[in-house]
């Protein structure tokens, strides 16, 4: 008998997220291929915050185990944010074409693998936020194989 690698054990590996009140619960594979900081101005809206951390992943690994009749849809079936209706957090956004979703990584309880890798859309972040850390910065979307953008 072999022993997983890590990589192995971190693929196997499925994370749980939740809203506030914890009438919605999620399960999503810790498989994310991309994460990073938005600075755009609807994430900042609709978090309340100065920047929306996130983790992108195929929307077929994620699944909803709780609340699924408790959910508000911003926008369509293909791009949308999804929040809980009761306490209003914002959960994740559906993005790409309705092929992906945007965990915001707030709402997961367990830690995923992945950290945010870069700041994007820091053309329109909040003018009383300074960003301290080291990560690349961008304009806008970064565009490219297993990037951020929608």
């Amino acid at each position: 008998m072999t022993t997983p690698t890590t990589a192995e054990t971190t693929r196997s590996r499925t994370l749980i997220g939740k809203c506030f009140c914890g009438a919605v619960h999620y399960a999503v594979a810790d498989e994310f291929v991309y994460a990073a900081n938005c600075h755009c101005s609807n994430c900042r809206r609709t978090t309340g915050s100065a920047f929306k951390p996130f983790a992108g992943i195929e929307r077929s690994k994620l699944r909803i185990t709780k609340g699924d009749d408790t959910l508000t849809i911003f926008g369509e079936e293909d791009g949308n944010d999804t929040h809980c209706r009761v306490c209003g957090s914002l959960l994740y956004s559906v993005v790409r074409a309705g092929q992906f979703v945007h965990v915001a990584m707030g709402t997961l309880v367990d830690d995923p693998s992945i950290r945010p890798t870069e700041h994007i859309f820091v053309g329109s972040k909040a003018p009383w936020f300074t960003i301290t850390d080291d990560l690349p910065q961008y304009e806008g979307h970064v565009t490219g194989a297993g990037s951020a953008a929608d």
